[in-house]
């Protein structure tokens, strides 16, 4: 006979679904477990048995060779009705299932046990279950046994579960991020379109920049897959493409990087360094659309970083004048402390030069 739907089947069927287990690959974690599960119970069938709708689905088997089944055959629709832990020594024994084709055939199924498969909202999912051809009991220890592997099999349904809804919050919380950088550095670059005062222009170019820098840091962690960690060479390459953007014509930037890994706070400084070092080159070194480098390198040596950065413009030769001091240059000191480093910046008659060891 065909088991009565669960009391709360809406339910159960939605925290089943939340899951998103139903109709996934085999997989070998689940396959150990049931595995053992017939090893230790000498049984020639266990199985992880999820009861959908109209089907039963297996997520991993022994002995039955099928993924799914309906439900008027089904055994375990049967157990989550029942107590967390059913055993049915003789099938043909007991009302429920002694028409059922898969019992009554030559072969079959003659000893039910099934653990059930609880979600944390007290809901059963299905059952971690030992099937046998011939009428027989378990002892003591193999119900506890496959009592705990049926436990096991919910703490991996609920790891998964946890870590897929952490993966939609980070992305809702990184899509919002990113949205509001451009948004930011759209109206930054708006308004800036709309001024005429040149020093209020400057400023809001290095307010852009600096967002810029920092939504370039946000992509570069959301696509590491959360670990706090980033790319040297890709970062500094998108670092230096925002950058080269930005510059006039006559200004070219390069940029070359040892393979390494930076930490996201050392990439933000590091960032925030050579997006100020370029706009000062920008600014100072390349005189009436006069044409130049910049040149960005980042090594790795002995465990330390070493970042270098120059520009072949006209340096100290500006008739002996040197370049203010800006809040670039206060920005880039203060970005170097917290690198633990001193930024080493001076004027040469081959052009502007920075170093920083860290």
């Amino acid at each position: 006979m065909r088991a009565n739907p669960h009391p709360q089947q809406d339910q159960r069927l939605r925290t089943l679904y939340s899951y998103d287990i139903l109709d996934t690959p085999r997989e070998e974690e689940f396959n150990e477990i049931v595995e053992l599960a017939a090893e230790i119970c000498d049984a020639p069938i266990s199985v992880i048995n999820l009861i959908d709708k109209d089907r039963q689905w297996f997520k991993a088997e022994v002995g039955l060779n099928a993924r799914e089944t309906p439900l008027d055959t089904s055994l375990c629709s049967h157990a989550i009705l029942e107590a967390p832990f059913v055993e049915i020594p003789d099938t043909l024994q007991d009302p429920r299932m002694a028409d059922n084709p898969l019992c009554t055939d030559g072969d079959g199924l003659r000893f039910y046990a099934g653990a059930l498969l609880v979600a944390p909202d007290g809901l059963p999912l299905g059952t971690l279950c030992i099937l046998d051809n011939k009428p027989r009991q378990l002892t003591a220890l193999q119900r506890k046994t496959v009592a705990v592997l049926a436990r096991q099999v919910m703490k991996q349904l609920d790891l998964r579960l946890a870590l897929r809804q952490q993966d939609v919050l980070m992305s809702e919380a990184d899509h919002r991020i990113k949205n509001s950088l451009q948004t930011l550095s759209a109206m930054v670059r708006l308004h800036a379109r709309q001024l005429d005062d040149k020093a209020t222009v400057n400023v809001l170019d290095g307010i852009q920049r600096r967002v810029n820098a920092m939504a370039t840091l946000h992509g570069e962690l959301q696509s590491g897959g959360g670990r706090d960690e980033v790319n040297a060479g890709k970062y500094l390459g998108k670092v230096v493409n925002l950058l080269q953007e930005t510059a006039p014509g006559h200004v070219q930037i390069s940029y070359s990087a040892d393979q390494a890994t930076l930490r996201s706070n050392m990439a933000s400084s590091l960032g925030l360094i050579i997006s100020e070092f370029a706009a000062n080159s920008i600014k100072h070194g390349f005189p009436d659309a006069t044409h130049g480098h910049i040149e960005i390198g980042l090594t790795l040596r002995d465990g330390h970083f070493h970042l270098a950065c120059k520009d072949d413009g006209i340096g100290s030769k500006n008739e002996g004048k040197r370049r203010p001091d800006s809040i670039g240059q206060t920005l880039m000191a203060a970005a170097a402390s917290q690198l633990d480093a001193q930024v080493d910046h001076r004027l040469t008659p081959e052009g502007s030069r920075l170093s920083l060891t860290f």
